[in-house]
C-alpha cells in the first residue's frame, strides 16, 4: 500500500522550494533595488525601481563575498550597486569611471583618465560654482591611481554626489551588481508613476 502525502506537506514543500529557489535567485542571479536619493539623476530618479544583474560579475560566495565564478569585470560606464564603504549596511549605485590601474584627476570639474581629458558623456552639473581641492574635493581632485581590483565611482549628478571622490574606491569584492533595466518607477511629489520610464533599459 503506497501511502500519499498529506495536503498540508505538500503545501509546506512546495512554499519551502519557492523560498529556496528566490534565496537563489536573490543570491545570485538578479536582484531589486529602489532609488532613494537624486546623486544619479538625471539618468535615474528618486523612486526608480531597479533590476540588478547579480550574475554578469561572477557568482560570489554569500556574506564572504569571495568570486567563486568569474563571468565579467565592470567596465567604465558601467552602473554598478555595491556595498557602501563607509557603512556596509548600506547599498549605493554609481557610474564606473575607472578601473584598476587608472589614474584619476579632476581639475575644476573636468575628469582627466590617464592624462587625457574623459569623455563624460553622462555628467550633469547643476552649478558653476569651482571649489578649490583645498576644501574639498568635488571639484577639484587627484590625481589618483585606482589600485588592482577596485574601481572609482561618481554619480552622474556630478555636483550632487558623495562618492569616490569623497570616501575612495570601491572594491570589487564588494560589487553586487550591474543596474540593468527600471522596471517601475513612482514620482513621491507628484504621486503617480512616471509610466515612459518603465521597462527602460540602462544602456552605457
Amino acid at each position: 500500500m503506497v501511502r500519499t502525502k498529506s495536503k498540508f506537506i505538500e503545501y509546506v514543500e512546495a512554499i519551502i522550494i519557492a523560498i529556496l529557489i528566490a534565496f537563489f535567485i536573490r543570491t545570485f542571479v538578479v536582484q531589486a533595488f529602489k532609488i532613494p536619493s537624486g546623486s544619479m539623476k538625471p539618468t535615474l530618479l528618486i523612486g526608480d525601481h531597479l533590476l540588478v544583474n547579480k550574475f554578469i560579475y561572477g557568482v560570489k560566495i554569500p556574506f564572504v563575498r569571495k568570486t567563486l565564478i568569474s563571468v565579467s569585470e565592470p567596465k567604465r560606464g558601467d552602473v554598478v550597486v555595491f556595498i557602501y564603504p563607509e557603512d556596509r549596511s548600506k547599498d549605493f549605485i554609481k557610474r564606473v569611471i575607472g578601473v584598476g590601474g587608472d589614474t584619476i584627476e579632476i581639475r575644476n570639474k573636468k575628469i582627466f583618465l590617464n592624462g587625457l581629458p574623459y569623455q563624460d558623456s553622462h555628467g550633469v552639473y547643476a552649478d558653476d560654482f569651482v571649489i578649490p581641492g583645498a576644501i574639498q574635493p568635488r571639484d577639484n581632485f587627484g590625481p589618483l591611481k585606482v589600485p588592482q581590483g577596485a574601481l572609482f565611482t561618481m554619480g552622474d549628478n556630478r555636483d550632487k554626489s558623495y562618492d569616490s571622490r569623497f570616501w575612495g574606491v570601491v572594491d570589487m569584492k564588494d560589487v553586487l551588481g550591474k543596474a540593468m533595466i527600471i522596471y517601475w518607477s513612482w514620482n513621491r511629489e507628484g504621486g503617480n508613476v512616471r509610466w515612459n520610464r518603465l521597462f527602460r533599459l540602462l544602456h552605457e
